[in-house]
């Protein structure tokens, strides 16, 4: 039994001294179908064309009368909304307006753990687990204590999606290292956030957000697949 007792983890978890973190990867998804690549634009013209050389043919007399068929005295035009948004043109980032056709994801400028003399720093919500039943829980927590409440929010899947492990900088010698477990929850028909608890925060594409973490680009760039 002696052997065995240390094997065992309190609610799943190691029990060093090691510290936790759960972080929240908050994604708004894509609200308008994004522009067809230009290869994949000519591929489908071509099969278009393709296949109305081959397609069977009807009598003029028949397509005259299904032509007939259905009018009536009105008509409804059609506008599609702008691509374009005042957000997109005024480059505002706290906007959940902007980029329609590009998944967002929040970012917050402020304290974190870990970073160096306490200074602010980018980073995602995120939470230092303590006695929460779940990291999932600890993640739940995190992204409350940002935007309020969770009524407008899906996290997916009770697992994180990816982990990392965080080494102290040389300036923080007297730090030790901490793991970093992301989880993914995605917004629900809302438009705007009170985002809280932090100095300033964006909403960013995938692309913009590695601006933001250059040591960390290669990372992200796996874990977020867009």
């Amino acid at each position: 039994m002696s052997l065995i007792r240390p094997l065992l983890t309190r609610r799943g978890f190691s029990t060093s001294s090691e510290k936790m973190v759960a972080s929240v990867l908050f994604e708004r998804l894509p609200v308008v179908i994004p522009k067809i690549d230009p290869i994949v634009y000519a591929f489908q013209e071509f099969s278009f064309r393709w296949r109305q050389q081959y397609q069977r043919r009807y009598p003029d007399e028949f397509l005259d009368r299904s032509d007939a068929r259905g009018k009536g005295d009105y008509q409804i035009e059609y506008v599609p909304a702008p691509r374009i948004t005042e957000a997109d043109k005024n480059n505002d980032l706290r906007s959940l307006q902007r980029a329609l056709d590009r998944r967002l994801y929040l970012l917050l400028y402020g304290n974190a753990y870990g970073a160096p003399d306490g200074k602010p720093v980018w980073h995602f919500p995120e939470k230092v687990y303590e006695s929460e039943e779940t990291m999932r829980k600890c993640a739940e927590s995190a992204l409350k204590s940002v935007i309020g409440d969770l009524s407008n929010t899906y996290f997916v899947g009770n697992a994180p999606m990816a982990h990392m492990v965080v080494q102290p900088k040389e300036e923080q010698a007297e730090s030790a290292s901490f793991k970093k477990f992301f989880f993914k929850s995605q917004v629900i028909a809302k438009t705007k956030f009170d985002i809280g608890k932090c100095e300033e925060f964006v909403w960013v594409t995938k692309d913009e957000l590695m601006e933001y973490f250059p040591e960390q680009a290669e990372f992200f760039n796996k874990m977020i697949i867009s």
